[in-house]
């Protein structure tokens, strides 16, 4: 710690991400990756970008790739913005649009970027439990006062609410802004963007990812009508205007637009996540109903802590939090029918061990 830093900096508790070792061999469940390679047409738009381009600043407004986004999404190009990431995208959120309440709702079991965000930007980061089978009880939710964010499908448990439920929320108070972070949107999900004619409080946040299998890359949109996308430029602008470089811009773009790509790649994992459950099941796990590329698991009888050491010392990473109600949760990321085969072998070697 260093004397100069600001009382922010010393009491902040910062996220902290999911492991990257670079370890031959290595199966990588962890951190929820696509494992498919990414479209060929976004691979050859990236290679495609010229020194000529490289020597000057990228657009600052992303104008092909927003433009992309809003002819998929059905939506005005106003009603897009795109940052470096989903998670620079929900901090500009912060900022821009929740700082100016003094708390914002959340599920007790999310993703564990949001109370850092709170905490950063001077908010509460009021939580509410999740029912006993880890679904959002949206009753609870409208009821509270102030903002509400939720990840859905919910991270890390991957339990999506239903298109109805988010417009109970939307609708129940128009004047609470509604953050939904559909960072797992595309594999099995309906999204919320439905709602967006008619809500001036809905803000939907998306990734490329986990979708677009471009977690490389760095790229994440919002939607929302453009009075809340104006606000979200205003703090951009005010921080770093060029967000996207031009390689990430080109390559996202025709990832976007690869709509044949998306389709196959979201079935291919879905299929195995099916063929995981089935698998998981007959091993005496407990699994979540997941509509994300991830399983959220735990054994009837083998302690979680154990079994993550186990996958571990196989050279088999997957996740786990040592935090009440899922200490003995793991979350799984779906993988190739490669890695998924070799991961339920592990399994069975553990437990008759």
């Amino acid at each position: 710690m260093s004397r100069f830093w600001s009382d922010t900096a010393r009491h902040l508790s910062p996220y902290i991400p999911g492991e990257q070792p670079r370890v031959r061999g290595l199966i990588k469940l962890n951190t929820n990756e696509h494992p498919l390679e990414p479209s060929e047409k976004a691979i050859r738009a990236i290679k495609a970008v010229s020194g000529d381009s490289l020597r000057r600043y990228p657009d600052p407004t992303s104008q092909e790739l927003c433009s992309a986004i809003a002819v998929t999404e059905g939506l005005q190009i106003n009603q897009v913005f795109v940052g470096n990431g989903s998670d620079e995208i929900l901090a500009h959120v912060f900022q821009a649009l929740l700082s100016s309440s003094s708390v914002v709702n959340v599920p007790d079991i999310t993703y564990s970027f949001y109370p850092v965000w709170a905490k950063l930007y001077g908010l509460e980061c009021q939580t509410l439990p999740l029912n006993k089978d880890f679904s959002i009880d949206v009753d609870s939710l409208a009821a509270l006062d102030g903002p509400i964010l939720l990840a859905n499908p919910n991270a890390p448990t991957g339990i999506a609410l239903d298109l109805d439920s988010i417009e109970k929320l939307v609708f129940s108070e128009r004047d609470r802004l509604v953050v939904v972070d559909e960072a797992y949107f595309g594999f099995g999900a309906q999204s919320a963007t439905r709602l967006l004619d008619r809500a001036d409080n809905l803000l939907v946040t998306r990734s490329l990812s986990k979708s677009h299998a471009l977690a490389g890359l760095r790229v994440g949109f919002a939607l929302g009508q453009s009075s809340l996308i104006d606000g979200l430029v205003r703090v951009k602008d005010s921080f770093n205007s060029y967000p996207i470089d031009a390689m990430a811009q080109a390559g996202a773009a025709a990832a976007i637009l690869d709509r044949e790509w998306l389709l196959g790649a979201s079935e291919a994992v879905a299929g195995n996540r099916d063929w995981l459950v089935t698998e998981l099941t007959q091993l005496d796990f407990e699994v979540c109903p997941s509509q994300a590329n991830f399983l959220f698991v735990r054994h009837r009888s083998a302690a979680g802590q154990a079994i993550f050491d186990g996958l571990r010392s196989r050279n088999i990473l997957v996740r786990r939090w040592d935090k009440a109600r899922i200490s003995e949760h793991l979350r799984i990321s779906i993988g190739t029918r490669e890695q998924c085969e070799a991961l339920i072998a592990a399994l069975k070697a553990l437990l008759e061990e």
